[in-house]
């Protein structure tokens, strides 16, 4: 069963994790993302992509249930497809807009700060990268689009304190642009994605490289240390245990 769909209108894409109640992601979702992505890259007609979930998450974040029967090297090989798909996106050709509909947890929220802008819905939908609070570090890739979103102090309090923000707050900090009522979150992230679509596309292009490609850069240097790193943690005694406890609903 597909767990991304992606619709187009009117020159802008709509793709839709759903995935579950909570959108969590797996190997197979990542995969499916990426060829969505690369697909809607190849269609001259789509000239900006809206990035959204369904339901109450924008997504949860990795299927830590389901990682927990996997080996190391199965691990890693996920986490390898995972950080090459949010730096696809990071450097993406085209506008991508994210519609955050809820929460939006960790891994979730990495693959917001890939977008070109993050529209987040009002109301009790939280957002942050909260893996210090079960133990868990993060990839040299997303602290680098978290720095590029918020600057580095505020990086140092989203990952310092692992908490988890509600729009507002989110706001204040950079880590959404914008904060609108939930049924005109679509309609405000297609306008958005509409408007940097209807640019030049070559001009848009030169530009996101010039912003984007000396961070990704540095990305691509320092991931498959972090992986491993991270990877390292994830299976300590302490962290595992504290992965067990984890559930989701």
């Amino acid at each position: 069963m597909p767990h991304v769909s992606a619709r187009v209108e009117d020159g802008v894409a709509v793709v839709v994790l759903c995935r579950g109640k909570v959108n969590a992601l797996d190997e197979p979702t990542i995969d499916e993302l990426n060829e969505r992505f690369r697909e809607l890259e190849a269609e001259e007609a789509v000239r900006a992509v809206v990035f959204s979930g369904e339901g109450k998450f924008f997504s949860f974040g990795f299927d830590i249930p389901g990682f927990l029967g996997h080996s190391k090297s199965e691990f890693s090989r996920f986490l390898t497809k995972f950080t090459d798909l949010y730096t696809y996106l990071f450097t993406y050709p085209k506008p991508v807009v994210a519609a955050l509909n809820g929460h939006t947890v960790a891994g979730g929220l990495m693959l917001a700060l890939a977008c070109d802008r993050r529209f987040m819905a009002a109301g009790k939908g939280k957002v942050g990268l909260n893996e210090l609070a079960f133990g868990s570090s993060v990839f040299a890739g997303s602290v680098g689009m978290l720095r590029f979103a918020v600057g580095n102090r505020n990086a140092e309090e989203v990952l310092y304190t692992g908490a988890m923000y509600f729009p507002e707050e989110a706001l204040r900090l950079g880590l959404v642009d914008e904060v609108c009522p939930g049924e005109e979150l679509l309609w405000k992230a297609t306008t958005a994605a509409r408007e940097l679509g209807a640019k030049s596309r070559p001009a848009f292009q030169s530009i996101k490289r010039l912003l984007r490609n000396p961070v990704a850069e540095g990305m691509r240097r320092r991931e498959s240390v972090s992986i491993g790193e991270f990877v390292d943690i994830w299976y300590s005694e302490a962290t595992w245990g504290n992965l067990q406890e984890i559930r989701i609903r």
